[in-house]
């Protein structure tokens, strides 16, 4: 089935060649990197939303050294577990954890609002549909996915909603209590931890929650590595530029990756 929508009238879109169209006539071309682009200018806040580019490609870089790897597995794992035919990543950034979701499932779309994040992602995997788009208006059709994912990303839990079929599931994966405390620790001067168990509370009303999982990544970075995890975090520009540079001295740093998994399935009322 055809999971994509047109972000202007909602109609389902059909691809012919390279060009998505709907019944209305609007009509979206495939780029040359595989992509299409449903960011429709009257959804747009900014002219270039979401990451910038080097903090794309300093994720890239950081990704490929395999240090979110367990992470990876873990979702991967819960995703066969489920044993579902279409995904939704949403937030998919530049596609580490689509590429590997996709061996999965049978349809596999990976929508996130940065452009230059999808060009990077369509390069990995020719399988996975690879949408510019927005939360807000997910560019999919209503009850058509079974598995949604958010990792590390928004979720608009009303467009999850209408995305997903009636026994459809979410799954969320989010920074634990201890998330690379040995790095904030040295860019901060007060630390809180995270709150993970917040997304329960909220999706409460229309999700159960049926699984719940921690999963740890010890790690020891060489400088350039270092630079990059930085670099692809909140923390690169939240954190005091000198405090920054001296963590950027280091020659190696030992810290742990933390992550909390959830996987809630939608309530049958809703």
């Amino acid at each position: 089935m055809n999971l994509l929508m047109c972000p202007v009238c909602r109609e389902s879109l059909k691809l012919t060649e390279r060009t998505w169209r709907c019944g209305n006539h609007h009509s979206y071309d495939v780029a040359k990197q595989g992509y299409v682009n449903l960011h429709v200018v009257q959804h747009k806040h900014s002219k270039n939303p979401g990451d910038t580019p080097e903090s794309v490609q300093a994720r890239r870089a950081f990704l490929s050294g395999g240090f979110y790897a367990p992470l990876q597995q873990a979702v991967v794992s819960k995703i066969r577990q489920l044993r579902i035919e279409n995904l939704l990543d949403i937030g998919c950034g530049e596609g580490y954890y689509t590429n590997a979701m996709q061996a999965e499932v049978l349809q596999c779309v990976g929508v996130d609002i940065a452009k230059n994040a999808i060009q990077v992602a369509a390069k990995l995997n020719k399988d996975v549909t690879w949408v510019v788009g927005t939360g807000a208006t997910l560019p999919v059709m209503d009850h058509s996915i079974d598995l949604c994912t958010s990792l590390f990303s928004p979720i608009p839990e009303q467009e999850i909603l209408r995305v997903l079929k009636s026994e459809g599931y979410l799954l969320v994966a989010t920074p634990a209590t201890e998330h690379l405390l040995a790095m904030r620790e040295a860019l901060f001067e007060e630390v809180n931890p995270h709150d993970s168990h917040k997304f329960v509370d909220q999706l409460a009303g229309n999700f159960d929650l049926v699984d719940a999982q921690v999963i740890d990544a010890p790690m020891c970075l060489e400088q350039q590595d270092l630079k990059n995890l930085i670099a692809m975090t909140p923390y690169a520009y939240k954190a005091k530029p000198e405090r920054r540079l001296a963590l950027e001295q280091e020659q190696q740093f030992e810290l742990n990756a933390q992550f909390q998994i959830y996987v809630f399935k939608k309530k049958e009322s809703t």
